[in-house]
């Protein structure tokens, strides 16, 4: 007669299994183990932990140069001749990959946490590593032909510095719980000085941090400066192309205070308007003048110029995917444009009593215009019957004759220059790119009744940062967004600020003690067994006969789940063949 044992199966334990079968292939409980991590996989979770940091300084690099994107396209169309948003797969693949390499460090968390060793599949190591050589080519990239916009880090962090430093500490207390595990699971007494170590370094790091953090709109309310002016970059570009009639109507649409734009000057001494050195992208000149299409803007003569249509391209290529967002009657508005004159623009903003900015660029000295390029830009200013208060002159050259023959035009100087030499050549504004100004030379600046203007402005966080530094004005390729923005995104009184990471570092010391010591109650007396210990541990008072027959019974189970054959489970228990003493 055979006597029935009481079988005693495993639990089923799904979540372990996607976590151990996701990040390593390990889906059977015969492949997990709760040994040490060997030094090979060290290392390899460091170099997933580098990538994981490395992509999402990355990824916050991009997402705050959103500011600048078009400036982006704008150098990549200059290096290949062709118009395309090459941020759209930067920031396609960028996201893609920090989704992934996420993904792995909360799957290696979790591993951690459940004291489970750590084994990467190959597929992810080549996964990461194709992530950390793709990104670090990126940055190389972008240093070499885009260095100046690495200065967005500390200009952003001016915005989003208290909130992040919220977050991250948010994060390091919530990490707490599998380092509190892990220095009360193991008995080595070394380990669990380096870990405890590392973590209370970063812990107190974060502590100290907000006394480093500086941002302008941590400031009493009443100190605040009027709302910074808007001046429309190239008119409203986002919703109408660039430099065009319409785009400025729309501009002023916005109630901008001013019109910025770039001048060329023709072959006939026609000033117009126009910002690349060539019209091929901004014009149907290769349906015109195919053979002319390289050629330089400046030698054209008017006649020819205003045979182009302007607009065409706006309609086609989308360069802000605001296309969608026009009405029939804006796009046939769109489709008719032509290039416009210098005179055109300033008797438009003469009408709507409006200051205009423009960078006057000099012909090439085979151009018949290269000496009287001055002359013929004031005699547009002239003719235009616009006020000369509001024109801001900023060509360097031969300033001292300009202001002899238009001494009203406002003096401006697109170049940083000291105090002293901005006082000498009488100039009273300032036009400067948004990272060449920090706001305590803002407010140098403001102090010394020096009017300044930053551009390009189209973020509202960037709008907001430069507000509370006090700047007077701002130049914005979206100024219908910029309107929307009534007073800074967020304004914090010094005191406010102090009350608010005190007591989030007060809450999270308390959170991380807590833990640490629930974590030492939790784990005292326990130990750490894998799956077949604990089934076995049961058996215990029971005799050697029933406990190998409960593993021949695993065995079994094993077999009909497709593990492997029969002898191989043997072998790896022990067993040197089959025999059934039970029967």
């Amino acid at each position: 007669m055979v006597k029935h044992q009481p079988l005693q199966v495993y639990e089923r334990q799904l979540c372990l299994s996607c976590i151990t079968g996701i990040y390593g292939c390990r889906w059977k409980r015969y492949q997990r183990s709760h040994d040490d991590t060997t030094k090979w996989e060290l290392l390899w979770s460091l170099i997933l932990l580098f990538t994981f940091c490395l992509l999402l300084v990355w990824f916050y690099f991009w997402w705050e140069a959103h500011n600048d994107y078009n400036e982006f396209n704008w150098f990549l169309y200059n290096r290949s001749g062709e118009w395309s948003d090459g941020t759209v797969p930067i920031m396609a693949t960028t996201a893609a990959g920090f989704t992934y390499i996420s993904f792995l460090m909360v799957l290696a968390l979790c591993h951690i946490a459940l004291g489970q060793q750590l084994n990467l599949h190959w597929l992810h190591k080549i996964g990461v590593t194709a992530a950390l050589l793709t990104t670090i080519v990126g940055v190389i990239s972008v240093n070499q032909t885009w260095g100046q916009e690495w200065d967005i880090f500390p200009i952003s962090l001016q915005a989003t510095g208290p909130f992040l430093h919220i977050g991250a500490l948010a994060a390091v207390t919530a990490l707490s719980w599998i380092v509190a595990g892990q220095v009360a699971r193991t008995e080595k007494t070394n380990f669990q000085v380096v870990v405890m170590t590392l973590y209370l370094s970063v812990l107190l790091g974060l502590y100290i941090v907000p006394i480093y953090i500086s941002s302008p709109c941590i400031m009493d309310p009443t100190n605040l400066k009027p709302r910074p002016g808007v001046i429309g970059h190239q008119g409203a570009p986002m919703l109408a192309p660039e430099n065009t009639l319409w785009s400025f109507q729309r501009a002023l649409q916005m109630n901008v205070t001013g019109l910025e734009t770039d001048v060329t000057v023709s072959v006939d001494g026609v000033p117009f308007l126009m910002h690349d050195l060539t019209l091929q992208r901004t014009t149907d000149v290769e349906k015109i003048f195919p053979d002319r299409q390289m050629d330089e803007a400046s030698f054209f003569n008017w006649t020819d110029l205003r045979q182009l249509n302007a607009g065409q391209w706006f309609l086609k290529n989308d360069p802000f995917w605001t296309v969608h967002t026009l009405s029939p009657q804006e796009k046939h508005l769109i489709a008719n444009q032509s290039v416009c004159t210098l005179e055109q623009l300033l008797r438009l903003a003469s009408y709507h009593n409006s200051t205009v900015v423009f960078r006057l660029s000099r012909p090439p000295p085979e151009h018949p215009r290269y000496h009287s390029w001055i002359n013929d830009t004031l005699q547009a200013v002239h003719q235009s019957g616009v006020p000369q208060s509001l024109v801001m002159w900023t060509p360097d050259e031969h300033r001292a004759q300009v202001r002899r023959l238009a001494p009203g035009l406002i003096q401006t100087s697109v170049d940083k220059l000291t105090h002293e030499s901005l006082s000498q050549h009488g100039i009273r504004r300032l036009l400067l790119r948004y990272n060449q100004a920090s706001t305590q030379e803002i407010r140098n600046y403001s102090e010394s009744q020096i009017h300044l203007t930053l551009y390009t402005v189209n973020e509202p966080w960037l709008y907001s940062v430069l507000w509370c530094s006090g700047v007077s004005s701002v130049s914005s390729a979206a100024p219908h967004i910029l309107k929307k923005v009534p007073y800074p995104i967020w304004l914090m009184r010094p005191d406010e600020y102090c009350l608010m990471w005190v007591s989030a570092e007060l809450l999270s010391f308390a959170a991380v003690v807590g833990i640490f010591i629930f974590q030492k109650y939790r784990m005292s007396g326990m130990r750490s067994y894998n799956p077949e210990q604990i089934m076995l541990s049961a058996a215990v008072s029971r005799s050697s006969r029933n406990i190998n027959i409960m593993k021949e019974k695993l065995i079994f189970a094993e077999v009909r789940n497709g593990v492997g054959s029969a002898e191989e489970l043997y072998a790896d228990n022990g067993y040197d063949c089959y025999t059934n003493r039970g029967m």
